[in-house]
């Protein structure tokens, strides 16, 4: 489904109009295109004192390919020309803004996140990045070490909101021992740079993201990172499930696509594309657990990447809602995903360093009128992250969660014309996504190198105002 207000708003007329009157102005989002480099500029990094990740997060990008360097009186410009900046003057403009707040013990120290943003903000290019990295609160040794550490995330979400021009803005936590962070928490640093900083992390903004200790591996080609992975994706006949599976086949998988018997004929068109393995099945019936278990045990041994995609909306005000309706959705979108996930984790189906990641939504976080069940059934979906990861670290495995907003697809092209357009332009992006943007963000949880990135939801939102 097309967005015509935002293809009219880049128009040359239609800037005109929107800045003249004041309307939402979509930019045009850079998103990721095989080939792409990292970043199209260079990154400028900043740190404040006895922070503890510059010099790493240096050496990662250097490694990656990106100019990193300070501030400097040029890149500082307080302003963009009146008449707009030429193409030699946009391709020196940096393309991340990138600082080091891990070592801020109290909030005075927070001075120093003015002192190097305030120069900057109007000197970033357009769908710059901005990315700022802490240390937990819970990890910090005083009440005002946490306290400066959790003011982070009101900066970063509010430059999310602040800079424009499809720029977004993220705080990764980052966890430490008494040595520094660990060799695999630094490799799943990189995995979470290497998404934010490209055009794969187009849609997402305003998050917070937290990396911890686990096994990660960096994989021998960044651009194919889940060479040999087996992934099952539920739901793939249509929509984001299409799309997610045709990212996990371009990164490398091999994807087992899976969905009802009924939408047997548009999954076979995707399996075709890809290379992959058909699977019909409804996942509510009685015996879809074992027979699932069954599949992948004769055909693949084990499997390296579950994504829980599949889900149903069936929308009522809850005071007209009848059984069916509540039972039905709870059941697909939640009950269903317990099931398959005891059945394969009981026979051992999921190897180690293996990735478990749902599909939430934003009416899970926010609500929504006339969609209980359904926000019920997503808002379980993080219930089921946040209880799953301390349980299964131990066999390292990793338990994420996406939680998409407004995203164009044959659902939301169902929605009334102006609580469409609503849901379009309650962002920062001021437009909605795109199926391939939920699916990136899944395609960072399935990274081999994304082992210490678990009981994480991340909002593929545009950071959306509801529920922010």
């Amino acid at each position: 489904m097309s967005d015509r207000y935002a293809s009219f708003a880049n128009t040359a007329p239609g800037r005109t109009l929107v800045k003249r009157l004041g309307l939402p102005d979509p930019p045009r989002l850079r998103r990721y295109r095989l080939g792409d480099p990292l970043l199209p500029g260079p990154a400028l990094l900043g740190a404040a004192p006895e922070g503890r990740l510059a010099k790493a997060v240096e050496e990662i990008l250097t490694g990656a390919g990106v100019e990193v360097g300070p501030p400097d009186a040029e890149s500082r410009q307080a302003a963009e020309p009146a008449s707009g900046p030429t193409d030699g003057e946009r391709s020196q403009r940096p393309a991340a803004l990138i600082f080091d707040a891990s070592g801020i013990a109290d909030s005075t120290g927070l001075r120093a996140l003015y002192d190097f943003f305030h120069p900057l903000a109007r000197s970033l290019g357009p769908s710059g990045r901005v990315i700022v990295l802490g240390t937990p609160p819970e990890e910090c040794d005083s009440p005002r070490a946490a306290t400066a550490q959790r003011a982070l995330e009101g900066l970063t979400r509010s430059i999310g909101k602040e800079f424009g021009r499809g720029t977004t803005a993220q705080l990764v936590y980052v966890a430490t021992t008494a040595d520094g962070p660990a060799a695999a928490t630094l490799v799943s640093l990189e995995s979470t740079l290497r998404f934010l900083l490209s055009g794969r992390s187009a849609y997402v903004s305003g998050q917070v993201i937290r990396i911890g200790a686990g096994a990660a591996t960096a994989p021998d080609d960044w651009v194919r990172p889940l060479s040999g992975r087996v992934a099952l994706v539920t739901g793939a006949a249509r929509g984001i499930g299409a799309e997610l599976a045709k990212v996990l086949a371009r990164d490398g998988a091999r994807v087992i696509a899976l969905d009802i018997p009924a939408a047997g004929d548009e999954l076979m068109r995707v399996v075709n594309s890809i290379g992959g393995e058909a699977v019909q099945l409804d996942l509510t019936a009685a015996d879809a657990p074992v027979r699932l278990a069954r599949h992948v045990a004769d055909r693949h041994g084990q499997l390296d990447i579950v994504v829980h995609n599949a889900g149903i909306t069936r929308d009522k005000t809850l005071g007209r809602m009848d059984p069916a309706r509540w039972d039905t959705v709870l059941d697909v979108n939640l009950s269903s995903q317990e099931r398959i996930n005891e059945v394969l984790l009981d026979r051992d189906l999921i190897r180690a360093g293996g990735r478990l990641i749902g599909v939430s939504s934003i009416a899970g976080i926010a609500g929504n009128r006339g969609q209980t069940n359904y926000a019920t059934s997503k808002a379980g979906v993080i219930g089921l992250v946040q209880a799953m990861a301390p349980v299964l670290a131990p066999r390292e495995i990793t338990v994420n969660a996406v939680a998409p907003g407004f995203i164009e697809t044959r659902l939301t092209a169902r929605i009334p014309v102006m609580l469409r357009e609503a849901g379009r332009r309650m962002n920062s992006m001021a437009q909605g996504g795109l199926p391939v943007d939920v699916a990136e963000a899944i395609a960072w949880f399935a990274s081999p190198a994304s082992g210490g990135i678990t009981g994480n939801v991340v909002r593929v939102c545009g950071q959306s105002l509801l529920g922010a």
